[in-house]
């Protein structure tokens, strides 16, 4: 037949098993790889492509074995075993059966490697099969013989210190399990536990004895760094004092002189491991791990205290032994974590800002050790939280002779520090043990002078850029305002951000410093509000009455000056709604609101009276033509002279379309009925004043276009009837409308088409 594809070995071996190959017959072998991890042993019949029997070598132990007796056939014996089942393979020479048992180890992956057999066992199975012959009494005699197990064997176990003996046993059978390749925690294995107690029944070794020893070896192997089951420890040690004690449930227990000795020496030994384990709990038990061990360390540590088996330990015995462990905890900490950052070779040396950034790390390092021991130990310390506090205050004042040496060499008024407040503030206050505590309050004391002498630059350094600032302003457009108002507002928010996001602990100290804030922003604003008045009277002084004036842009800026403070102030200059306050802030506070009111209010008052002032100006202009003046009269001749010969133009219209289109041009930017209401009562002023006179053609003519236009633009700015129809205008209306009438008789069409009657309909 053709060889399978992936055969690793092949050849003629005898064979007998309990589940394949029942008779021990010679066969043909092939070892073959049926998958990566699987491989298989079939046996093939002559001619035949497929194999007749086959078996999985996964589970399988392959290892040189003795000549088995009743088996004839084969000289060099070896087997395959699992739990369960038992193959023996045989070859013909030493040779192939080297091969195969390599083969068959590669392919099952087991870590034990077979020994082939010395030359001695060699020579004892040569000459064919004699050796089947041997009895098995003679072969076990030749093994005892090369094991060294004679003395063993013929000495009589009566006579034997076997107290002596197991503890020997017992000795190296923890230290076989420790050295396993998994951890054990000091548990014995089942197969171990049976010999022992096998052991124990058989030579009436004592209970309280076995014990003691395995108590004493665990001790010893926790005292070297192993890692032993405390639950493993309680169960040995409780056994051990019901026999001291002499109070077991049962009612039965004996002890000897020896073993009472021991007891307490092994008892002071665990208690000293059990405290040290506690004290170094961050490195005995990293992360909680073993799960639940710390739990279980101090449990056995209560029962190590307790006087006998019936007494429970005082909890303030308990409690003194648990806050002493932990006050070394904090400086074996402390000194690993600073070992860890390697912060006492900076702190003699480094600059100041390295020593700040040492310690700032230091910081997160602390705070980080503290919430891993709140995350992984804190559930075993449940019962003494206090305990916890004061590990944790302890830990923190030695974290404090850092912070205050690294701080002390801070240069004066240098703010860099605030982060580290922040940082360390930001844990403290969130845990409801260590909030205001030592700790906090030593923090709080530091940082407070340095907290009001920062707020007392920021204000005087916000003063003198309001100052400077308004003095250069050139009121151009920046944003909501103008460049000082931007800073001025930026510059009040980011100090208010700044001390609320200290979040500071005490309560009254943190409304204080709120308060200050609250009222310094509330007098920067109104020295704004001033400064920006005074500045827009300035402008006005400056500005021209002439129809040819304009609303600037500066003077645009001004207002929205006033109008980003109003906003800014709902901000920057009103407490929290939860606080309480007096009414002597609620007037202080509505004196400032009260101020950009009425300094709003003036400056549209006064930039009314500019547009009045002009109107006034046109009105003054319109006086030249009043009835009875020579000036009247000269102006009526010569126009009426200059007509006859060329097309004059009109000066009352011109006169009327120039304010018009300075009011039209100014309404894009002001839109206050105020304007409207004043223009109307200036003109019913001037009319008043010539009540007795009647109107020249061109005052007229100028009156009515002004008027109407007024109106009309007034109107399409979403002024209110009400204020449109007011008593000025009616008066206003009705005597142009009389004027209007007398002129139409005396002097017939000379108003061209302008007339009151049609205000609302004209367009232009």
């Amino acid at each position: 037949m053709d060889k399978p594809p992936n055969t690793k070995h092949c050849g003629y071996l005898y064979a007998l098993g309990q589940k394949v190959w029942k008779r021990w017959k010679r066969r043909y072998f092939v070892l073959v790889q049926v998958s990566q991890y699987t491989f298989a042993m079939c046996s093939y019949r002559e001619k035949k492509s497929e194999p007749q029997e086959l078996m999985q070598l996964e589970g399988y132990t392959v290892d040189y074995t003795d000549p088995q007796p009743g088996l004839t056939g084969g000289r060099a014996f070896f087997n395959a075993v699992k739990e369960g089942d038992t193959v023996v393979f045989a070859s013909d020479d030493d040779q192939d059966r080297n091969i195969w048992v390599q083969a068959m180890c590669r392919a099952t992956g087991q870590s034990y490697k077979p020994v082939a057999p010395t030359l001695a066992q060699k020579h004892n199975f040569k000459g064919g099969n004699l050796h089947t012959d041997m009895p098995m009494s003679q072969l076990n005699s030749e093994r005892t013989q090369k094991l060294g197990m004679d003395e063993f064997i013929a000495a009589d176990p009566c006579k034997c210190m076997h107290t002596a003996l197991f503890q020997v046993l017992q000795k190296q059978t923890l230290q076989h399990r420790m050295n396993d390749s998994f951890s054990c925690l000091g548990w014995f294995s089942p197969g171990q536990v049976f010999v022992l107690d096998e052991y124990c029944a058989r030579y009436g070794v004592r209970g309280c004895h076995r014990h003691l020893c395995y108590l004493k070896e665990l001790t010893e192997y926790a005292e070297n760094s192993a890692v032993i089951d405390p639950t493993l420890l309680h169960y040995s040690f409780a056994f051990c004092a019901s026999h001291v004690h002499g109070n077991r449930p049962d009612g039965i227990g004996t002890v000897t002189t020896e073993e009472k000795e021991q007891f307490e020496d092994i008892k002071s030994r665990l208690l000293s491991l059990l405290e040290n384990q506690i004290v170094h709990f961050r490195y005995c038990f990293p992360f909680g791990r073993p799960e639940g061990a710390l739990k279980a360390t101090l449990s056995l540590l209560e029962r190590v205290l307790m006087k006998d088996i019936s007494t429970p330990v005082l909890p303030d015995d308990m409690k003194k032994v648990i806050r002493k462990c932990l006050e070394k905890a904090a400086l074996i900490n402390y000194s690993r974590l600073t070992e860890y950052a390697k912060i006492e070779d900076t702190m003699n040396q480094a600059a100041p800002a390295k020593k700040l950034e040492d310690v700032m790390r230091l910081g997160e390092l602390c705070i980080e050790v503290l919430q891993q021991n709140e995350e992984h130990h804190s559930e075993a310390f449940a019962w003494w939280p206090e305990i916890m506090a004061e590990h944790a205050e302890i830990f923190w004042s030695l974290y404090a002779v850092d912070m205050d040496a690294s701080l002390e060499a801070q240069p004066q008024d240098s703010w860099d520090s605030f982060p580290l407040f922040q940082l360390l503030n930001n844990y403290l206050r969130n845990d409801t043990l260590l909030c205001n505590g030592k700790f906090h309050k030593h923090l709080q004391d530091y940082f407070i002078p340095l907290v009001i002498r920062y707020i007392d630059l920021m204000e005087s350094s916000i003063a003198q850029s309001i100052h400077r600032g308004f003095e250069q302003e050139t009121w151009q457009p920046v944003n909501n305002g103008s460049t000082t108002s931007e800073d001025l507002f930026w510059k009040l928010d980011a100090l208010q951000m700044f001390v609320c996001d200290l979040h500071w602990p005490e309560p009254e100290f943190a409304q204080h410093l709120e308060q200050r804030l609250k009222l310094m922003a509330s007098d920067m604003v109104e020295a704004s509000v001033k400064r920006t008045r005074i500045a827009f009277d300035a402008k006005m002084q400056k500005a021209n009455k002439s129809t040819d004036y304009r609303i600037s842009p500066s003077v645009c800026t001004m207002f929205n000056v006033l109008m980003d403070a109003k906003k800014q102030c709902t901000k920057l200059c009103v407490l929290d709604a939860g606080q309480e306050f007096g009414k002597q802030w609620q007037q202080y506070h509505s004196k400032t609101d009260d101020l950009i009111e009425e300094a709003f209010k003036e400056m549209i008052s006064l930039l009314v009276s500019k547009f009045v002032a002009v109107l006034e100006g046109v009105l003054a202009k319109l006086s030249r033509y009043d009835e009875g003046t020579l000036f009247s009269s000269i102006l009526s001749f010569t126009v009426k002279a200059a007509a006859k010969y060329v097309d004059v133009p009109n000066p009352g219209m011109d006169l009327a379309d120039t304010y018009i289109t300075f009011v039209r041009q100014n309404q894009d930017i002001l839109r206050d009925k105020q304007w409207y209401t004043s223009s109307m009562k200036a003109i019913c002023v001037w009319l008043t004043d010539r009540l007795d006179l009647q109107l020249h053609m061109y005052q007229l003519k100028t009156l009515i276009r002004i008027v109407k236009k007024s109106y009309r633009d007034f109107r399409l700015q979403s002024v209110l009837e009400g204020t449109l129809n007011n008593k000025t205008y009616e008066t206003v209306y009705n005597r142009l409308t009389v004027e209007e009438a007398t002129v139409s008789v005396t002097n017939g069409s000379d108003l061209q088409g302008i007339s009151m009657r049609d205000s609302d309909e004209e367009e232009g």
